[in-house]
């Protein structure tokens, strides 16, 4: 089934943030369907910095790269706003789908573009990012390959041309259609509402962000079709990486903290460094029929 297919089924597909292939491996081992490459994790993880469009666009596609290398599952990409106008957007959806995504996420704010969570935030004119959005369908290699309009407008200029925006947006080609950040459940349904019967809808679920937090199953009930979680996973380590941290200055060993991390087996069986030996050994003594 494609990832086409599956986003028109019943149930919602969960896709949980990752940043690098050992999130991504984890993550598919726990059974998800798919993957949110985050921009915003890895602007945390890579750089160290907020995600306020560091990022360049030949950093992500090598980070889609890699984790390809790693996991099968659907990667739905965080493309921030195409990295410029039409023809970088172009260029963006060669280089992404090259690299390995299923879909690419297109936002309609200015360069640099901001969290969608972040106040401050400055958007391209409606007709200019639908532009941006037709381009973005022409350049890609297969139809399989989706691409999701993002609209921060909700923050800035208000819920009603959010939703004109997307409307145009899915008259432009957009595959799955995402209003980011609405301010509570009415404007959620207000969204399912004028949109639904359109294209699949994506909910944005950030701890701490704009938008009410719900489960997928309450998302799904309410009309969404894709959930991403894209910022958690890094909130998680950065918590358990600052208590370790602080524990190892305190103690000068990692013995107090020993309960709460893997010892050198256990992480080596969870990325798989047995069966990679063995598969390496398996190349070491091939004979052809000749001998």
């Amino acid at each position: 089934m494609s990832f086409r297919q599956r986003l028109a089924g019943p149930r919602p597909v969960v896709a949980p943030g990752i940043y690098d292939a050992l999130t991504a491996s984890i993550a598919a081992g726990a059974g998800f369907e798919a993957l949110y490459v985050s921009g915003a994790a890895v602007a945390y993880t890579r750089l160290g910095r907020p995600d306020i469009g560091l990022v360049s666009m030949a950093e992500m596609a090598e980070t889609v790269a890699l984790i390809r290398d790693r996991v099968a599952l659907p990667l739905v990409v965080d493309a921030d706003n195409g990295h410029g106008n039409a023809l970088n957007t172009q260029r963006t959806v060669r280089m992404f789908e090259r690299a390995g995504a299923t879909a690419l996420q297109l936002e309609d704010q200015t360069l640099p573009k901001r969290c969608g969570h972040l106040q401050g935030k400055a958007l391209i004119p409606a007709d200019e990012m639908a532009g941006k959005v037709k381009a973005a369908v022409d350049a890609r290699a297969s139809e399989e390959t989706l691409i999701i309009a993002r609209t921060d407008a909700v923050a800035v200029e208000g819920l009603s041309a959010a939703l004109d925006r997307a409307h145009l947006y899915a008259e432009a080609g957009a595959d799955v259609l995402f209003v980011e950040a609405p301010r509570d459940r009415a404007q959620m349904a207000k969204v399912v509402e004028s949109l639904g019967g359109k294209r699949p809808l994506l909910a944005n679920m950030v701890e701490g962000g704009d938008t009410p937090i719900s489960s997928a199953d309450d998302l799904g009930a309410m009309g969404f079709r894709l959930v991403i979680f894209p910022g958690g996973i890094v909130r998680a380590l950065a918590r358990a990486a600052q208590d370790y941290y602080r524990s190892l200055a305190a103690n000068g060993s990692n013995a107090p903290f020993a309960e709460r991390m893997f010892d050198f087996t256990q992480l080596n069986a969870l990325i798989g460094t047995p069966e990679m030996l063995a598969l390496g050994q398996s190349y070491d003594s091939f004979k052809g029929a000749a001998e």
